[in-house]
């Protein structure tokens, strides 16, 4: 069925991500589809749900910007940016302020950025493809590692959904002066996240305008704490571009990143560029969609960062350095601010965080919905895969907000450390399939100074994840069982990212070499590809 567009507004589609090129399918006609390795036809059966046309598309591209094109292509960046705005991250921001004061906003920064250096990735992929990352990752992987980074995936998504639906949970405790229990705001929280199936209904532009909303709303509430609490503004300057980091903040500093990039949102983000009509046999059509694509993942991550910004300022003023000896949390911080700014800053901060998990928990839907079809290829009612994807996260949500009431601000920031684990199982697969000439094609593989940049970061990143974890486990326990545990599990993590960094031919090759240095003989069976799915 051939999609039907209207104007700059969506309409439902039964049929997926096609090459636009109404003329005919020829080969000849699909010059980059050829190079990208993708067949045509696995591009026009694509499930997508919505288009949206955009103007000029199919003209020269120009050196300024068109606001109209800018504009048809707002709104997948703003939905990914929201993950940079979940309750894991606003967590994060209360103790960076509580602890280190203003010190480090340009941790924050340098996360942020980091952010959108690999969001772009993933745009280019899923722009130039037509396929999203959890997509590649079934075609390229065999069977035994797909599995595998699929539940590490999985997981991360759970994590998170948990810290998101524990934090609406909070805020509609606070809203209701706490007759509204942890546990009932958890299942609020999962019956009105069919709110998203609602509004897809009504087309993705609509989808989008909601979370653009609840981003606004974000913006207002912390922005308004932050006039309240008047920090001092050359202290805000001061810790946003001079990097400085004093010995007993490390922790804090490295578990920002875990905290501010997540891995599910890199498979989330080469999906939804998907949601523009453009004719990927048009290279030109391809390179204004990755510019416009990466201007408003720009402007929406600047206002992700102005917005965590603000949380960690006025902490910085009210709490760091005043004498307070307790913890500080989600769960504490609206009495702390009644405390030092009055009742309506502990209101105020109640409909910031409940817009923040409000909207967090459906793109985590999201994300579940695009990892579950594209690793496992499962294809579900919508309100079938809501409703699991729902369930693995409202479980041990509902566990924790039972048992661990009073300790939930220890149960974030361990979550914040399972989503810095997590990291490399997304940052390694969408930097091999972007430098992979058969698959992006020749005009827009990663530059090799690229590769070497993100390969670096790579290394960045373990190293954190090596560091929380031993920090993390030393502080329960320093016994011989827990230094044998974190061993054993470093040895299987970095020999999983070992896999994933080579894939599956250079992997082979590897294999063969060590069987010749070894002096295998002739007889012994030869691994092949085949060997391996």
């Amino acid at each position: 069925m051939s999609p039907r567009v209207e104007n700059e507004e969506t309409t439902p589609l039964k049929g997926g991500n096609k090459n636009n090129n109404n003329n005919n399918n020829d080969d000849t006609e699909n010059p980059i589809l050829i190079q990208s390795g993708i067949p045509i036809e696995d591009l026009q059966d694509k499930d997508q749900n919505y288009l949206v046309e955009v103007p000029n598309i199919d003209k020269p591209d120009s050196k300024w910007i068109n606001f109209r094109t800018l504009w048809a292509f707002t709104g997948p960046g703003f939905l990914m940016s929201i993950a940079y705005l979940d309750p894991g991250n606003l967590e994060s921001d209360i103790q960076a302020g509580a602890t280190a004061g203003y010190q480090l906003l340009w941790v924050l920064l340098w996360s942020t950025v980091i952010g959108f250096w690999l969001q772009m990735l993933a745009s280019r992929l899923g722009v130039v493809t037509g396929k999203h990352l959890a997509e590649h990752c079934r075609d390229h992987y065999p069977v035994v590692p797909r599995i595998g980074l699929w539940l590490m995936t999985e997981l991360a998504i759970i994590g998170s959904d948990i810290q998101e639906v524990i934090g609406t949970a909070i805020a509609l405790q606070i809203l209701s002066n706490g007759h509204i229990p942890l546990w009932a705001g958890v299942l609020f929280t999962a019956a009105d996240t069919f709110t998203f199936l609602f509004l897809e209904k009504y087309g993705i532009r609509k989808l989008e305008a909601f979370f653009c909303s609840l981003i606004t709303i974000m913006a207002i509430s912390f922005g308004v704490e932050y006039c309240i609490s008047k920090p001092d503004q050359v202290e805000v300057i001061k810790g946003i571009f001079v990097p400085l980091v004093s010995k007993n903040h490390i922790s804090q500093a490295v578990g920002i990143l875990g905290a501010v990039v997540m891995p599910h949102n890199i498979y989330l983000h080469s999906a939804l560029v998907q949601s523009r009509k453009i004719d990927r046999s048009s290279e030109n059509q391809v390179k204004i969609a990755i510019k416009y694509n990466a201007i408003e993942s720009a402007l929406a991550l600047a206002i992700s960062f102005i917005i965590n910004l603000f949380l960690v300022a006025v902490f910085a003023k009210g709490y760091f350095g005043n004498g307070f000896t307790d913890d500080i949390g989600l769960s504490s911080a609206a009495d702390f601010l009644m405390k030092e700014y009055g009742k309506v800053a502990k209101y105020i901060w109640a409909i910031g965080l409940f817009a923040a998990g409000q909207c967090s928990t459906m793109t985590g839907t999201y994300s579940g919905q695009f990892v579950m079809e594209g690793f496992v290829k499962l294809k579900l009612a919508p309100w079938k895969r809501l409703m699991i994807t729902r369930l693995t996260a409202i479980a041990p949500a509902m566990v924790v907000a039972i048992l661990s009431e009073n300790h939930l601000d220890a149960v974030d920031q361990w979550l914040n450390v399972l989503q810095s684990i997590q990291l490399p199982f997304a940052v390694v697969p969408v930097l091999l399939f972007t430098s992979n000439e058969k698959i992006m094609g020749k005009a827009f593989k990663n530059h090799w100074l690229n590769n070497i940049f993100v390969r670096f970061l790579s290394l960045v990143i373990i190293g954190i994840n090596i560091y929380l974890v031993v920090v993390f486990s030393i502080d329960i326990s320093e016994a011989p069982w827990m230094i044998s545990i974190i061993t054993i599990s470093f040895f299987f993590y970095f020999a999983f990212i070992f896999y994933l960094s080579f894939g599956t031919e250079t992997y082979i090759k590897i294999y063969h070499k060590i069987k010749n240095i070894f002096g295998k003989s002739n007889n012994y069976k030869t691994l092949s590809e085949n060997d391996i799915n």
